[in-house]
Order: structure tokens, then C-alpha cells, then sequence
């Protein structure tokens, strides 16, 4: 076998071995971006929807009755010699005192934005972070949210709902001219310092 056709054969065969690993990664990829199969955020750098809908609600009442009541009472009947003499004291005391209180609190919160995943904890959970920042007529608002998702709560459509994170803590800033309108002025703030 002379030089030429062992250089071909060599050529040939990396070239084989070359296609094959290309073809393998590429059956890879299409088995992982199979249309059967749900796209999910399974590793660090993956994008996930956050669905958010908080709806918190707190009602407090409280109701306090007092009563208290005092009657003191005497009496004196003296006849001596023969006049009648009635002595008659009473002490009549009555406190009553009701207090009712009731304190009713009710939000929502809706909203909708990617967060990435930054880490995978021991047991396989995403632990998330994402923000979204919007800034239209002067009126900045920013929302952030941190927590931790485990895979089976994150749907077909690769969304998660708030109330599905574990450890969530979510952030709703504003700031602007209605932001400012609805704060209280510089003199309402001393006072409430000083009482």
C-alpha cells in the first residue's frame, strides 16, 4: 500500500470520526429541542416567566367591655325619748367602659418578568433572580424578585407562579412625580418624628 492511499484512508476516517461527533451533538440538541418535549430552565443561566399574583388580605378586630359597680348603704333609727330620728347614707358607684376595634388590610399585585437562574442548590431547587425596570413620562418603577423554584412547579410553558417560590422576596419600587404627590409634606414628617 503506498503513501498516497494511507494518507487518504487517514483523511477519510477523521473525517468520519469528525461527522460522527457533529451528528451525535446535533441528535443531542434536537432530542433536548424536541417538539415533544417542554423547553424548562434546568441550569444555571436559563431563563424562566415569573407570573406574579400576590393577594394578601388581614382583618384584625378586637372588642373590650369593662363594668364595675359600688353601692355602699346605712341606716340609723335612734328614738330617745320618744323623737324619731332616721339617719339614712348611701354611696352608688357604676364605671362602664366598651372599646371595639378593627383594622382591615387588602392587596394585589400582578405583574410579569423573567428572572434567571444563578444557582442550583443540593437538592436540585433553581434558585432564581430577576428584575425589571420601566421608565415612561419621568415615572421609574422597578421590580425585583429573588427565590427558590423546584423544577416540578414550573409549568409545560416554562413559567412559575409567585406563590410557588419558596423564599420569595419581591421588591415594587416607584419614583417620580406621582410617587412624590402622594408622600407627605417636609412638616407632617417633622411632626410625626416628634409625636
Amino acid at each position: 500500500m503506498n503513501g498516497s492511499i494511507r494518507i487518504t484512508l487517514i483523511i477519510v476516517g477523521l473525517a468520519l470520526i469528525f461527522t460522527s461527533s457533529k451528528l451525535n451533538a446535533q441528535q443531542n440538541d434536537n432530542i433536548r429541542r424536541s417538539l415533544f418535549a417542554d423547553e424548562k430552565a434546568l441550569k444555571i443561566g436559563d431563563a424562566v416567566t415569573i407570573f406574579i399574583s400576590e393577594d394578601i388580605r388581614a382583618d384584625n378586630a378586637a372588642t373590650t367591655t369593662e363594668s364595675s359597680a359600688t353601692d355602699v348603704g346605712a341606716g340609723v333609727n335612734l328614738n330617745p325619748g320618744g323623737s324619731p330620728t332616721n339617719i339614712d347614707l348611701g354611696v352608688n358607684s357604676d364605671n362602664a367602659f366598651r372599646g371595639r376595634g378593627q383594622s382591615t388590610r387588602s392587596e394585589q399585585f400582578r405583574a410579569r418578568l423573567s428572572a434567571r437562574v444563578i444557582n442550583i442548590d443540593e437538592n436540585g431547587n433553581l434558585q432564581i433572580e430577576g428584575t425589571r425596570s420601566t421608565k415612561i413620562n419621568n415615572e421609574s418603577q422597578k421590580i425585583t424578585i429573588t427565590g427558590t423554584v423546584r423544577p416540578a412547579d414550573i409549568r409545560s410553558d416554562n413559567s412559575v407562579f409567585s406563590y410557588n417560590i419558596s423564599d420569595l422576596t419581591l421588591i415594587y419600587e416607584g419614583d417620580g412625580n406621582i410617587t412624590k404627590a402622594q408622600e407627605p409634606g417636609l412638616i407632617t414628617k417633622f411632626l410625626r418624628i416628634l409625636f
